[in-house]
């Protein structure tokens, strides 16, 4: 036997070996595509009603909230069709491993942006409050001044010829509402 022939022989039983896997692996394949027609149709389903609630529940307010909330829904369902389709492909170590690895790594981000977070929470709070809107005279802390604009992470408040900006967590905190000026 030459080494032509070892090695034609090393080459064919590689390519029957890798068609005899494929053909093994072909309906856990074809199971994962359909796995994932169905479920784009869901998410895209369920994407429509988040944005229809989002959008009757803050009407015309604060479309950067709206298109935040529909980008974390959408985040999370797209990250659980991924985990699904690689258990549906027959990984379900690795969905399993990254889960927890996301897990992990949510709870870091989450406590790096904890004061981002509480910010935009305030803010959520301040915008839907009907007693703090802009044109308002009101105390916060330790400056008093009219309500300029209410974002979702900060109040500009102006002071005269100054505008003051805070953060909503310190003004959710501890704000008052001063009466309106007699006309």
């Amino acid at each position: 036997m030459t080494t032509a022939d070892s090695l034609s022989d090393i080459v064919r039983e590689t390519v029957d070996q890798f068609a005899a896997d494929l053909t093994a692996a072909l309906p856990q394949l074809l199971s994962g595509v359909v796995f994932l027609l169905v479920a784009a149709v869901v998410v895209k389903a369920i994407m429509w009603v988040v944005k229809l609630f989002l959008s009757r529940a803050l009407p015309g307010d604060a479309p950067a909230l709206r298109q935040f909330a529909a980008t974390v829904v959408a985040v999370f369902l797209w990250f659980g069709v991924a985990l699904g389709f690689l258990s549906t492909v027959g990984l379900g170590a690795i969905a399993a491993a990254l889960g927890t690895a996301s897990g992990f790594l949510a709870l870091g981000v989450s406590y790096a942006l904890s004061g981002m977070i509480a910010d935009a929470v305030a803010g959520v709070y301040l915008l839907r409050d009907p007693d703090f809107n802009p044109g308002d005279r009101i105390t916060a802390g330790d400056t008093t001044g009219t309500v300029r604009t209410i974002e979702l992470r900060k109040t500009r408040i102006e002071v005269g010829d100054d505008v003051i900006v805070r953060a909503n967590a310190d003004i959710e905190k501890r704000w008052t509402k001063h009466a309106a000026a007699a006309e």
